[in-house]
């Protein structure tokens, strides 16, 4: 029971930090320590550690060799444009193995995580649009590879996704994500991967 609640307390806190650097509000560059974070949060040193490293692996932080911690910058349009066709390759390898039998666990999952979406982008949050967003795409991946595929995509969609701003009404994001959604319970991974270009740009 005792390790649920570690657990669970130091996902509220990797959330909020995420939610943090992918709205802006911890700028690219700015140093956190884990001294402050633990006065802030309540916590250990220890806990703030652990979540400064899962946020390192996601690519949201740096930590050099002299033990500093600082949020990543944004990427360079070149860096960008190379992530993008790096996060398309992954995520079209993930329609192609899900559409050949989605299963109704799969579609279930997709259904749910777009709702989610559909009720942030009422909300206007950007953070929670992006989480919302990821959440859905991360269905497919999960799905497709589980946690070796996961490993592999995670840093490259949060570092797209720090301080990203594509200009789309909520329709048109909820039309794009639906678009994916129907090609792939239909079973067609040409119209899914179809939609996804369209969605990731």
């Amino acid at each position: 029971m005792a390790q649920s609640v570690v657990i669970g307390v130091r996902e509220q806190i990797a959330q909020i930090l995420r939610s943090e650097i992918i709205s802006g509000e911890l700028a690219p560059n700015q140093k956190l320590t884990e001294e402050v974070l633990a006065q802030r949060f309540g916590v250990s040193r220890g806990r703030i550690r652990d979540v400064l490293l899962e946020l390192s692996k996601e690519g949201l932080l740096v930590t050099r060799a002299n033990k500093s911690t600082t949020v990543n910058d944004v990427a360079p349009p070149d860096l960008q444009a190379l992530m993008v066709k790096l996060r398309l390759t992954i995520e079209t390898f993930a329609i192609n193995k899900v559409a050949k039998a989605p299963s109704e666990v799969l579609l279930s999952a997709l259904e749910e995580a777009l709702d989610k979406l559909s009720q942030c982008l009422k909300s206007d949050d950007f953070a929670e649009i992006t989480k919302a967003d990821i959440e859905f795409h991360r269905v497919i991946i999960s799905a497709a590879g589980g946690e070796d595929l996961l490993t592999l995509w995670q840093p490259v969609i949060m570092r797209m996704r720090m301080n990203y701003r594509r200009l789309s009404t909520p329709a048109q994001s909820i039309e794009e994500h639906d678009a994916i959604f129907e090609a792939i319970k239909r079973g067609d991974a040409k119209g899914a991967v179809d939609a996804l270009k369209a969605n990731i740009r």
